[in-house]
This record gives structure tokens, C-alpha cells and sequence, in this order.
């Protein structure tokens, strides 16, 4: 693939020209659409409002914690190697997982991985907030895994039956979650009682009020609630939205209108079990019964759907992992939906946590986003030997900030069987961002579950992927999804411009592109209400980077 428009240098993406499918450099101009934005940012019909996306508003530096232990200490040895068919040395997951489970248990910091290559034959786990994995960097410090998810845990089944092996979507040989609840989604998969994945518990039953929400407008940074008690600045809290019997809040969550009252919700049983809607969110102020929240109303809290503040699983939180690469043993890519679970690594129930300058290779599923929110990844990049999800975004995951990513173009060909997906989110996902990325090979799978109001921004992609998703998973796009600065390489429509299919949906400053091979009808009747800008001229659009211009506007 030619990406002579962008280059990848130092782990950021860098534009190099403006120049349209015509090789001709278009000026840049302020498009219409962003006009309308910056009068009403929080409440545009088809831009989200993303400018506080990623850990701790979209910081553009990750806390530093202080230094509490070296792997070395704990019996770590850098001393892999690779043969010709497995890998030699110590294996220092365990060394590693005691270091980082003490640093938990003191209260958090960082646990150094000196420069060197680590055998891993375990998972490595972080499961208490305030808990940092630093490497020296993703060129010097390297973790060999030689085992799978389906070995050191068990198989893992889908909920929704079938053979499909979840660990395609599930998991990760670092996965970041908390103790408790990583506990018991463990216990429930060796158990085979195949678990809800997200903020309430394995049957989604472990929560409770703390208190119901008076009617509010998506877009509000306040609500008024009818029992402060609870409540405090700083408290990471649950907004709950039930839906009613005539499905009305998944027809908000499309954008209301004929084509979603006369869509029929009710036979899409995958779909309908990832409601309630669960949005974590951090108090930044209560006075009296009127509480402030760290980001708008992703949804109108409408009294129909029962809208309430409530504490689910204890998150975590202020975790990260930093500077090196996991590598798995080079196997054989699975047929699809049989992963074994050569995953990266994996945030789930994670809220305010970060991975930077990490490298995922040779992995079924690169870098997960499980009901997590509010998490960055910054400076990441998928390669080896292909992957089913370079990156995926599922269960409620909501406020992330992918950015400065890179999926590498797969140094072995595709078995037959197998499947490529690429910057993925479903299963109602929410305002999460794509930015400033490079992939030489995938898609923007977006893949049923109605996931709504996300941003792919600044991008170019060897559109060559295809996106999945169960039909009872139902529609493909919910409202306001915006493509905005995408250069296309091979010329490939699907799943990049999305006017025909996207209610609600803005493609703006896109390669010329054409149909072919997966072509996807609309999952709604009738006026779709997309917008289409600068067709044809990636580049020449002002603002250049959706997100970064509203992260500018919201420091206004």
C-alpha cells in the first residue's frame, strides 16, 4: 500500500499534503458543518461532542506514578529467546504479576520492566487502581507470551449460543480490569456460565440507586436529581436508561423520526440485551439536588426510561500500561469466531486509564476496550501476522480516545477461513474517537449493536476489511457517527462513507470512493438525514481533525 500522503514518524501520524483524488491540493476552508458545530456543540443533529474524549478529560500527558518496584526484584529475568519452534528462558509472569499485585496492595504506583525480552507463560493481571506497568520504551523492552486465554483460563463460550469462542472479542494476555470483577467473569467462564461483560456483574443485577434523575436534554452538563445524599464531587457514578415497551429509547439512540419508529426492534434479542443503557461518569460538582458532570448528556433522561445515578462494579481506575511490546508465539491465524485468545492487552471496567508507546504482534485481537470508558490509548500499533480485531470497542464502552495508532499491513497472507475486522466498536458504544491514524489494512468495522455518536478522524486506510455482526444484533449505525478527514487508498466505499446507510451521520473530507465486495443497505426507511461535505478532497478541510478542534473549543 502506497501512503505517500502520510507518514508515520516517531509514533504520530504527519500529514504531508492536502491533496484531493485528483492529486490536486484543494484549500483548506471551514466547512459548513463545523459552522453549525461551533454554535451548538453539544446538541449538533450529526457531530457528537467528543471534545473531552479519553483519561481525565483527553489529558495530553498520563500521571506519572511514582515508582514503588522493578520486576527484576521479584525474580523477573530477561533471558528469552526464540527457537525455532517455541521460546527459551525464565518465565517471569509470575515475578510480574507478584510485583504488580503488591504495588495494588500498597496503594499503587509504578512497577519498572527494565530494558530485555521476558518470557511470559501467564496472563498478566492489574487489578487495583493506581497501578502502572512501565517498560523502557517498546523498541527495548519486550514480553514473549507463549500461551493462550483458552489454556490458562478455559474455553469461553458466547452467552448467546453457538460455537463461537468469545476470547475472539474478549480478554487479553495484559488485561486491565478490577479485582473483583475480573474475579468473577473468571469464575463464571470456568464455570461455563458465559457472563455479561460490563459495569453490573456477570447477569447484569449488581447494582444499586443512589438516586433516580429529573428530566434532562442530551447535551446538559447538569441534572437535578431527587436525592443528593449519596453523591459527591469526584464520584464515579452510573447513569442508568432503561428502555420502555415500544422501544423509544433505542429509537433516541438513532435519532428518532419514521425510519426508527417503523424499524422493528423487537426480534433483535442481542440487540435488546444490551439495554439498559450504562454511561460512567465522574461528579465535578453537587449543590443542593443539581449535580455537574465531567461530560454532557450522551441521551435525553426522559421519566419513560427510568433514569437513574447508580454504583455498579467498582472501577478501575489511574492504570496504564507504558513502553513495551507484547509479542505471542507466530501461530496460525483461527478460523473465525474460534480465537484461542492470543490477545494484547484489554481495559475492562476501567475508567481514567491509559496504554502509551505499546506493540501489540502475532495477536488474534491487538488492543480491547470491554465496558471500558474514559481510557487512551495513545501511540499504539497492531502487527505480525494478522488479526481478527486489531482493535475493538464493545459492551458499553464509551469517552475513548484511540489516537496515533497504527494497524501494520500482516507479514504472512490470510489463511483461508479467517477474518479482518479493524477499528471496531458495537454493542451500544458511545462517543468514543478514532484519531490520527494509519492503517495499512482493515475497516471501520462497525459492527451492529447500534453503536452511536462515535468519530473517526484524520485517517488513512487500505480499506480492505470487512465488518461483521449478528443480524439480531440490529442496526449498524445509531445517530451521529462522523467520518471527517479520511483518505482512502484503494478506493473502497464500504463502511467509510456513510451517508447512504448512517442515520443522522456526517461524512466530510473523504476520498472519491466506489462500491464493492460488502455492500450494506440502510437499516432505516425513509430520509436518513446525513450529511455529506468536501467529497472527494481528504485534506482540504478546516478543521483538519474533528476532535482536536473540539478539544480547542472547549478550552475557549
Amino acid at each position: 500500500m502506497a501512503l505517500s500522503r502520510r507518514q508515520f514518524v516517531g509514533g504520530a501520524v504527519a500529514v504531508a499534503g492536502a491533496a484531493g483524488t485528483t492529486g490536486f491540493t484543494t484549500p483548506a476552508r471551514s466547512t459548513p458543518l463545523w459552522r453549525e458545530f461551533e454554535a451548538a456543540p453539544y446538541t449538533h443533529p450529526q457531530i457528537p461532542y467528543v471534545g473531552r474524549a479519553g483519561a481525565h478529560g483527553g489529558a495530553r500527558r498520563a500521571p506519572r506514578p511514582r515508582v514503588v518496584a522493578n520486576a527484576l526484584a521479584h525474580g523477573a529475568v530477561p533471558d528469552a529467546r526464540r527457537g525455532a519452534s517455541d521460546v527459551h528462558g525464565t518465565d517471569s509472569a509470575p515475578a510480574i504479576n507478584r510485583a504488580l499485585a503488591e504495588a495494588g496492595e500498597r496503594g499503587g504506583g509504578t512497577v519498572l520492566l527494565p530494558p530485555g525480552t521476558y518470557r511470559i507463560d501467564d496472563y498478566l493481571r492489574i487489578g487495583h487502581s493506581g497501578v502502572v506497568l512501565r517498560g523502557a520504551g517498546s523498541g527495548r523492552t519486550t514480553l514473549l507470551a507463549t500461551r493462550h486465554l483458552t489454556e490458562l483460563i478455559g474455553p469461553y463460550g458466547s452467552r448467546y449460543g453457538g460455537d463461537k469462542s468469545s476470547w475472539s472479542w474478549a480478554g487479553g494476555l495484559i488485561w486491565l480490569s478490577p479485582q473483583a470483577r475480573h474475579a468473577s467473569l473468571v469464575a463464571a467462564i470456568r464455570g461455563r456460565a458465559w457472563p455479561f461483560e460490563g459495569w453490573t456483574g456477570n447477569k447484569r443485577d449488581e447494582w444499586s440507586t443512589l438516586t433516580t434523575v429529573r428530566p434532562g436534554r442530551r447535551g446538559d452538563r447538569t441534572v437535578t436529581v431527587d436525592d443528593p445524599s449519596a453523591l459527591r464531587r469526584g464520584r464515579l457514578v452510573v447513569l442508568r436508561l432503561a428502555d420502555d415497551a415500544d422501544h423509544t429509547l433505542l429509537e433516541h439512540m438513532a435519532g428518532g423520526g419514521a425510519g426508527p419508529e417503523a424499524y422493528v426492534w423487537d426480534d433483535k434479542t442481542k440487540l435488546t440485551s444490551y439495554v439498559p443503557y450504562e454511561w460512567p461518569v465522574r461528579i465535578t460538582a453537587v449543590r443542593g439536588r443539581t449535580v455537574t458532570l465531567e461530560r454532557p448528556l450522551p441521551l435525553d433522561a426522559r421519566p419513560e426510561w427510568d433514569p437513574r445515578l447508580i454504583s455498579g462494579a467498582e472501577a478501575l481506575t489511574d492504570s496504564g500500561v507504558v513502553g513495551l511490546t507484547l509479542e505471542a508465539v507466530e501461530t496460525p491465524q483461527s478460523p473465525h469466531l474460534l480465537d484461542k485468545g492470543y490477545n494484547g492487552v484489554t481495559f475492562q471496567g476501567a475508567y481514567d486509564c491509559w496504554a502509551e508507546d505499546v506493540v501489540v504482534r502475532h495477536v488474534d485481537n491487538g488492543f480491547g476496550l470491554v465496558a471500558a470508558s474514559a481510557c487512551t490509548l495513545r501511540r499504539t500499533r497492531v502487527e505480525g501476522r494478522g488479526s481478527h480485531h486489531p482493535y475493538f470497542c464493545r459492551e458499553g464502552a464509551h469517552d475513548n480516545l484511540i489516537e496515533d495508532f497504527r494497524i501494520a499491513a500482516r507479514t504472512v497472507p490470510a489463511p483461508a477461513g479467517t477474518q479482518l475486522h479493524g477499528i471496531n466498536v458495537e454493542g451500544l458504544s458511545s462517543y468514543n474517537v478514532w484519531s490520527r491514524g494509519v492503517m495499512e489494512m482493515g475497516t471501520f468495522d462497525t459492527h451492529r449493536g447500534m453503536p452511536f455518536a462515535n468519530v473517526r478522524t484524520e485517517i488513512t486506510v487500505e480499506n480492505n476489511g470487512r465488518h461483521g455482526g449478528d443480524a439480531s444484533a440490529g442496526p449498524l449505525y445509531g445517530a451521529r457517527f462522523a467520518h471527517w478527514n479520511v483518505t482512502v487508498t484503494n478506493g473502497r466505499a464500504g463502511l467509510v462513507k456513510i451517508d447512504t446507510v448512517a442515520p443522522y451521520s456526517a461524512t466530510v473530507g473523504i476520498s472519491e470512493v466506489r462500491e464493492f465486495d460488502q455492500t450494506d443497505v440502510p437499516d432505516f426507511t425513509g430520509e436518513l438525514h446525513a450529511r455529506v461535505e468536501a467529497y472527494g478532497s481528504p485534506g482540504s478541510v478546516r478543521p483538519g481533525n474533528l476532535y482536536e478542534a473540539q478539544r480547542a473549543l472547549s478550552r475557549r
